[in-house]
């Protein structure tokens, strides 16, 4: 007796057809449903009997009928299909179902910037269809780019200064950032136009101790620094002493300035703009987490 060998798609078909048929109750039914002719359709029994070794049904003026061994099959085609239709379902699952971690690292006070491209994209990968857990490090942004690097992180958001070349960079948005003076500051009353670059530059200003691109190192290097500090947060709660001048980004300013608290200065001249982008290892493995989340970033763009 022949046994069956490994199951081609040929014999998934055939069986498919082998259903269709015992449905309808035999092969004249079984033609419109299949859109082949009732000769096909007997070619394609022979060979599904041959290939299993045994008759499956009786067809002739008798009518239509299975035999002992036909009804097994069609019971054990009946599970294969449907496990089958299983495996399909639940492959399709995964490509709509994100399962895994993300572990991001970014650099101080962006929550508040307008374009919230990586808000958005954290909304997306946590929606209830997906199972992501989400782990956000706040941190400076050389101990973000070291985390990227060694693989603690996955991803990170930076400035774009003095990027490793194993590297891979997106960019995300330019934070433009202006210099401030807050209430109580000699500066805070005077006009714009009746201050000149020189006035500015005789007030004790604030130097950042983190990275800034060219532009930015020669905003600050025009002015008096008197202080310094470590991150953007450092620079706000000095600028409110009312004692120093500090370039501050835009929205990490607008809450102090809505609040009649700080101004900016000179905004004509003082000011320039920070590339922000996401990075992530060169040589990464492949993640689907990874993967959705950049592609939800590019989204809300």
């Amino acid at each position: 007796m022949a046994s069956l060998g490994q199951m081609s798609d040929y014999e998934i078909r055939l069986i498919r057809i082998f259903k269709t048929v015992v449905e309808c109750g035999g092969f004249t039914a079984a033609e419109t449903m299949l859109g082949i002719s009732r000769s096909a359709i007997s070619q394609h029994m022979n060979d599904l009997e041959g290939r299993l070794g045994f008759s499956l049904c009786q067809r002739g003026r008798g009518g239509f009928s299975l035999t002992e061994e036909g009804k097994e099959i069609y019971q054990a085609g009946m599970t294969l299909l449907t496990a089958l239709e299983t495996f399909k379902s639940d492959v399709n699952a995964l490509h709509q179902t994100i399962k895994g971690e993300l572990n991001i690292g970014i650099t101080d006070n962006l929550v508040t910037l307008p374009a919230m491209h990586v808000t958005n994209a954290l909304a997306e990968l946590s929606a209830p269809e997906h199972d992501v857990t989400l782990h956000i490090h706040m941190e400076p942004s050389d101990a973000v780019i070291r985390g990227v690097m060694d693989g603690h992180l996955h991803v990170g958001v930076v400035p774009a200064v003095n990027l490793p070349t194993s590297l891979d960079t997106r960019h995300l948005y330019d934070e433009p950032s202006y210099l401030y003076c807050a209430a109580g500051h000699p500066l805070f009353s005077e006009e714009d136009d009746t201050l000149s670059v020189a006035d500015i530059a005789q007030h004790a200003a604030i130097s950042p101790r983190y990275p800034l691109p060219v532009e930015a190192r020669q905003a600050h290097d025009a002015l008096s620094l008197r202080a310094s500090a470590s991150d953007r947060e450092g620079a706000a709660f000095l600028i409110l002493t009312g004692r120093f001048i500090g370039f501050l980004p835009e929205h990490v300013a607008a809450q102090w300035v809505a609040a009649g608290k700080m101004r900016a200065l000179h905004v004509a001249t003082q000011h320039y703009r920070i590339p922000f982008v996401l990075i992530t290892r060169h040589d990464r493995r492949p993640n689907r987490v990874v993967d959705a989340f950049l592609s939800f970033v590019k989204s809300a763009e």
